[in-house]
């Protein structure tokens, strides 16, 4: 590839990251207008990955575009240290991800979850009651539960059921306790629970407790998280080779604007 083309190309990829990032701030002021603290939560980091691709893509574009060696070393740097955290967040997601798993159950279908089984990272987030109310007003709702009872007529249909990891923790007690199951929403709890677990004695069968601040509850959202950030990973090394690729055109274009620069001297 010649140098004045990637000095071409290198522009005009410059030009269309600048209107995505423009893109990501129309999302972070749509995000600052919702009412919920999901939304509200992710406003800031938004703001700043918009504004981190605005101000590289503005240096690159302008550096290729008027060929100026100053800004496309600026652009270089800037880029190596995007590559640089897009590799390091890459290793954290697996780092805190590689452990956990659901357990299958006895004449049951679904699977169980205990926090215990995932990162000590992920189980001192969980662990924090305030990072929790946060985490469970973002992923577990009563709409979960309440589902079962309709789409589950009888004990029999519900423990053949393929319920999702937050359905299975935070809907029903765990196994171990040995509470007698009446329908998809209740169980008996009047018995002594078989296990020490503390979670047999934090679910209840009202609809607004259930097992919603129970250790499988956590698990629950654990393993969907850990699926989502495999995709998020997936998604970075994608981005990771595209970067790599725009970083070795521009150390070219880079290299034409200083001897394009040296001879008009």
């Amino acid at each position: 590839m010649g140098s004045r083309a990637s000095s071409c190309i290198i522009t005009w990829v410059n030009l269309l990251t600048v209107i995505l990032s423009l893109g990501i701030f129309s999302l972070g002021i749509w995000l600052a207008t919702r009412h919920g603290d999901c939304e509200k939560n992710l406003t800031s980091p938004t703001f700043i990955i918009g504004a981190f691709i605005f101000i590289i893509s503005l240096v690159g574009f302008v550096g290729a575009w008027r060929d100026i060696p100053s800004l496309l070393r600026i652009y270089l740097i800037l880029m190596f240290l995007l590559v640089a955290a897009i590799v390091a967040f890459t290793i954290f997601i697996f780092v805190v991800t590689h452990k956990g798993a659901g357990h299958l159950v006895n004449g049951k279908r679904f699977e169980e979850y205990k926090l215990i089984d995932y990162s000590n990272f992920l189980q001192n987030v969980f662990g924090k009651e305030k990072n929790w109310r946060l985490i469970r007003s973002c992923f577990v709702h009563n709409i979960y539960c309440e589902s079962l009872s309709k789409n589950y007529h009888s004990v029999n249909q519900y423990n053949q059921a393929k319920l999702s990891s937050i359905q299975s923790g935070c809907c029903r007690p765990p196994f171990e306790c040995g509470y007698a199951m009446k329908n998809a929403n209740y169980f008996n709890l009047s018995s002594r629970p078989h296990s020490s677990d503390p979670d047999c004695m934090l679910y209840k069968n009202d609809h607004d407790i259930k097992c919603y601040n129970c250790n499988s509850c956590k698990a629950g959202v654990a393993q969907v998280l850990k699926k989502r950030w495999w995709f998020v990973a997936i998604f970075d090394i994608t981005t990771l080779s595209i970067i790599i690729l725009l970083y070795s055109i521009g150390c070219c274009a880079r290299r034409y604007a200083s001897s394009a620069h040296y001879s008009k001297v």
